[in-house]
């Protein structure tokens, strides 16, 4: 039978996750909500242009 106290005593996590994790955290990425507000923000621009030119 498992033992899964000691397996948890027993853990050691990769070094390549640790790695990956402090460049993801690290890294400034943009994600979808970065993406959605520049396109709110292009899309008001150009309704403000609109509405200046009428």
């Amino acid at each position: 039978m498992i033992d899964f106290d000691e397996e948890i005593r027993q853990f050691k996590p990769s070094m390549e996750i640790e790695e990956m994790e402090d460049l993801i955290l690290d890294d400034n990425m943009t994600d979808l909500t970065d993406l959605m507000l520049e396109l709110i923000k292009g899309q008001q621009e150009e309704s403000g242009k609109v509405k200046k030119k009428q």
